[in-house]
């Protein structure tokens, strides 16, 4: 994957913007337990989640995570997957597992790795856009969202789910 070069302020430089390496595995899992438990009131289990994390580290196929340094401490992660759409002729990437730790919410955090996303999604030929998952009831959420450009969709999510315990 293309990764593209940017010009960043002084302030910024403390910023990094990176894949995630098999050395943030805990984080990831730590920050998604976090995620779940925000955002759906859920408790995942812990090693079904160490193995998901673990299969996405290792098969750039299915997934990437990005994650986001502040002074070395990883602040902010987010998952891509990828969806073949055969009407556009491309791919779209899906943003999931997003997570800013508390501390660094609302200082721009998520919009320097939504813009970093984007940025590395336009440098790929074959991509044609991003989506997400929301929950109908995160509001702040869908704010975030929308003021960084996105939209509704008329399309509502549908699953079926098989045991995974």
């Amino acid at each position: 994957m293309n990764q593209p070069a940017s010009n960043v302020s002084m302030e910024e430089q403390r910023w990094e913007i990176r894949q995630a390496t098999p050395d943030d595995h805990s984080m990831i899992v730590s920050y998604n337990l976090a995620l779940a438990e925000e955002t759906e009131g859920k408790t995942l289990p812990r090693a079904l989640l160490q193995a998901g994390v673990q299969k996405g580290l290792e098969r750039s196929d299915l997934c990437r995570y990005f994650v986001v340094e502040r002074d070395g401490q990883v602040v902010a992660q987010a998952m891509i997957t990828f969806e073949l759409t055969d009407w556009r002729g491309g791919v779209f990437w899906w943003l999931q597992s997003v997570y800013v730790h508390p501390r660094h919410r609302q200082v721009g955090v998520f919009r320097r790795l939504y813009n970093h996303i984007v940025e590395c999604a336009k440098a790929e030929d074959d991509v044609v856009g991003l989506r997400l998952y929301v929950e109908d009831d995160n509001v702040s959420a869908q704010s975030v969202y929308k003021a960084l450009g996105m939209s509704s969709t008329s399309y509502q999510m549908m699953e079926v789910e098989w045991a995974t315990e």
